[in-house]
């Protein structure tokens, strides 16, 4: 006979709190996902962006300047989506019970080891997938950790949003002129 208190203290489950204070049991291998990317955010940066990108490039053929710029991502590497470490992470409640939770990201390697208390703040996700951990107190050394991972701002990158800005700038400068005459 299967003693149903013990099968329930070993089985996982996805912890539906916000808040779920425990012990980390371990840490499983990680894997990598994609950042998903939205259509109307990646075409509204990239045309502005190109608009700026056709004024430097008129302005380098008037100026006659040999640069030939940086290189550019094409749009398919672009709307792939940055990737990033998901790891997925047991915990221990002080009723027995086994959760299963999502790390996204990196923290540093001495943050949070197997056996530590730990006070996590989680999000849900996807129905499929476990809630990730949004913010991770470590009882046992006193640290609150956040852990972070690539964005689509940062996936496109400082240049093309600076060059986006530039140009949406433009766009609405001259509109305003042609509304304005």
């Amino acid at each position: 006979m299967v003693n149903m208190d013990s099968d329930l203290r070993n089985r996982v489950i996805r912890p539906s709190q916000r808040i779920l204070t425990g012990r980390v049991v371990r840490f499983m291998d990680g894997y990598s996902r994609e950042v998903r990317i939205g259509q109307p955010v990646l075409v509204a940066v990239v045309t502005a962006a190109s608009v700026m990108g056709l004024l430097v490039m008129l302005a380098r053929r008037v100026l006659a300047s040999a640069g030939t710029g940086g290189a550019r991502r094409k749009w398919k590497d672009l709307k792939k989506g940055p990737e990033f470490l998901v790891t997925p992470m047991r915990v221990r409640d002080d009723t027995g019970r086994l959760y299963e939770v999502e790390l996204h990201g990196h923290l540093p390697q001495s943050a949070v080891h197997p056996s530590d208390w730990v006070q996590i703040t989680l999000r849900p996700q996807d129905p499929d997938l476990p809630p990730r951990i949004e913010r991770i107190v470590n009882l046992t050394t006193g640290q609150l950790l956040t852990p972070r991972t690539a964005t689509v701002w940062s996936h496109l990158g400082p240049p093309l949003l600076i060059q986006a800005v530039l140009g949406a700038a433009l766009v609405l400068v001259i509109a305003a002129a042609a509304v304005l005459t």
